[in-house]
């Protein structure tokens, strides 16, 4: 009786979990964060402003779009 109990909880906290990691998955993908120029030099990269994409080569920021 008391493995059951065990049992249901150990599944109980698994699916929780595995629901808590799918909403931050989802949330993660619709924010685009941009940087500055002077921020993606600050954090050790270069804005690659002429090339496709507009993206920090580098540093802290690496790959994210410059604005």
């Amino acid at each position: 009786m008391r493995i059951r109990r065990i049992l249901a909880a150990v599944i109980a906290t698994a699916a929780l979990a595995g629901l808590g990691l799918t909403s931050a998955a989802a949330t993660a993908q619709g924010a685009t964060s941009y940087v500055t120029p002077k921020q993606c030099r600050d954090g050790g990269g270069m804005p690659a402003i002429n090339e496709p994409g507009n993206l920090c080569k580098g540093g802290t920021y690496d790959g994210q779009p410059v604005d």
